[in-house]
């Protein structure tokens, strides 16, 4: 049933989220802007339990708007009834302290120590046994203890080979997260075994997105630690260095170069042969956020070399996908023709397929300064909110099912589907809280980790929340982006906590700086194209939106999240009370 799927979904979304959370901690109120994001951590689809006083919830549903039921009640975001008198934010959580304020307000020093040595732990039992058993294979098999590469007998097996390159893939993703768990002497040792063994020139078809995020960013953000001269984690300038993960990436970057040639739209082709470029049956469909999630490290590698080709193509995919999307929402679909333009999926939602194109618009702003990224942001939030949005009005008040960003058609605003996947995470994920709460929800992670994927080498897939059924893979985002969320979270005095200088996670979680050079073009302007959205900024300032959520004031920061009523139903949604 679809309630049953629904629930199985918010289990793993509730136990993936805290770690993009982490986000949050290197792009908080540091970075000058007062963004009022206020997106909703408990997306979920349930009915609502009967109240105390023995009274049906209303009927204030996205579930009965689905049928066609009070549909202009949806198109708001976290806001009060415009008719309510107005009160103070404090005012919703008045009352005596419950067991749940009392679970959640607070995370000793002592238990955080405990997770964060748990967490380097996970990472390490990995990693080691990784090197051990599977280098120079791109991945482990943690149940058999063997490597894994890409699947040559079956080309079309694209769950393996869209990933695996037979390019040491697990080595190169996780370098930077050697330098966050302060690892030099290691970090040193892979970089070396990258610069002696690593080779492009390999005749592997892979996904162009895939290669970006995990390799070419990962090259990127090393060799950016390698030579910083401000040493966040301290002087790992390596002897001899004479920038070979620059050129590493550089040579990676130039061989998916073909997937932007030979498109009308301008909008890549989803698959490159590293030796001989798009593959003549290659397919002419790809997702939004593949072809729309290029240009942060696309436009690093520009700024770093002065070439601005690979912006070039990235940016310009990014402008053709904006052009793309409905004139009535405001929204894209998730699958498109990058020849024709033509829609292939309707489907509008903030999951697989297009979660990071949003994502990637809010930080190639932060680093490179281009309003045009921002402004596509604003309006991309703006239908968001507009069209996706359902559930009760009020955050933190009322009755009604829980705030649930849904997919729907991207023309009419008209619901598809309300299930969830775990990289809709990504949204929340943006939104700087600091809370004790989401401690808790770490610790949850690290444990529930601990005891249902840990297996004899390393930690294996998890196909099922409910009865535990697993993959022999360890795919290497749990090496560069879980364990090193996981340990951040825990770590308070991390350098790049602690660092002057400020940072972003690209969205397979490699750290970059956010440097006034990459600010810089050693160019003229990219190309005389027409602007996408207006130039004049809003009226509200740097960022507006139509939420009259509140950021959480001070007072309030070790508090929870939402009023107890509101959390005890989302526990007993998901089993979890």
């Amino acid at each position: 049933m679809q309630w049953r799927s629904i629930v199985v979904a918010l289990v793993v979304l509730r136990l993936t989220v805290s770690c993009l959370l982490w986000l949050a901690f290197g792009l908080g109120p540091s970075w000058g802007f007062n963004f009022p994001l206020n997106f909703n951590f408990n997306l979920h689809k349930i009915e609502l339990f009967k109240q105390d006083d023995g009274e049906s919830a209303k009927a204030n549903s996205w579930s009965q708007r689905i049928h066609g039921h009070g549909d202009a009640q949806c198109r708001t975001s976290c806001a009060t009834k415009e008719d309510s008198p107005k009160k103070s934010y404090l005012s919703l959580f008045e009352g005596d302290r419950d067991e749940y304020d009392r679970r959640y307000s607070s995370f000793p020093d002592t238990l955080k120590i405990k997770m964060k040595g748990m967490a380097k732990d996970m990472f390490y039992f990995g990693y080691d046994n990784y090197m051990k058993y599977a280098f120079p294979e791109d991945e482990l098999n943690p149940i058999d203890c063997q490597g894994r590469g890409p699947d040559v007998l079956n080309p079309s097996n694209i769950n393996i080979n869209d990933v695996l390159g037979n390019y040491s893939l697990t080595l190169i993703d996780t370098l930077d997260t050697l330098l966050v768990l302060g690892n030099v002497s290691e970090f040193h040792r892979a970089v070396k075994l990258v610069i002696d063994t690593v080779s492009f020139d390999k005749d592997s078809t892979v996904q162009v997105f895939e290669a970006n995020i995990r390799i070419l960013g990962s090259l990127i953000s090393a060799h950016i630690l390698l030579t910083d001269p401000k040493h966040p984690f301290g002087n790992v300038g390596l002897v001899d260095y004479d920038n070979e993960l620059l050129h590493l990436a550089h040579d990676l970057a130039v061989r998916l170069l073909p997937a932007f040639e030979n498109t009308s739209t301008g909008i890549p082709y989803p698959r490159v042969n590293l030796k001989s470029g798009v593959p003549p049956d290659s397919i002419n469909e790809t997702c939004t956020a593949g072809a729309g999630s290029l240009l942060v490290e696309f436009g690093i590698l520009s700024r770093l070399i002065g070439d601005s080709t690979f912006e070039w193509v990235a940016r310009r995919a990014v402008r053709a996908l904006w052009k793309l999307r409905s004139n009535e929402t405001g929204l894209l679909g998730n699958v498109v023709n990058i020849q024709t333009g033509q829609w292939v999926s309707k489907q509008s939602g903030l999951g697989a397929g297009m979660d990071s194109f949003y994502e990637y618009l809010l930080k190639s702003y932060i680093l490179f300064g281009e309003k045009e990224d921002y402004r596509m942001f604003q309006a991309s939030y703006e239908s968001i909110q507009n069209h996706l949005r359902r559930g009760r009005e009020s955050c933190n008040e009322g009755e009604g099912d829980p705030p649930l960003y849904v997919n729907v058609n991207m023309f009419n605003g008209q619901i598809m589907n309300t299930w969830i996947d775990s990289l809709q995470a990504f949204f929340p994920g943006l939104l700087a809280t600091k809370n004790p709460f989401y401690l808790h929800v770490g610790m949850d992670i690290l444990e529930s980790l601990e005891k249902n994927a840990k297996v004899r080498c390393g930690y294996a897939t998890l196909h099922h929340v409910v009865d535990k059924s697993k993959e022999d893979r360890m795919e290497s985002f749990f090496l560069s982006e879980t364990c090193k969320y996981l340990y951040l979270l825990f770590d308070d005095d991390n350098p790049l906590h602690k660092s002057e200088n400020k940072y972003i996670f690209t969205t397979e979680g490699h750290v970059v700086p956010i440097d006034k050079r990459f600010r810089e073009k050693q160019w003229n302007d990219l190309s005389p194209c027409e602007k996408v959205v207006p130039d004049q900024e809003t009226s509200n300032g740097p960022f507006s939106n139509n939420s009259n959520c509140d950021r959480i004031p001070e007072e309030r920061r070790y508090s929870l999240p939402l009023k107890s009523v509101y959390m005890r139903q989302i526990d007993h949604m998901v089993g979890l009370f």
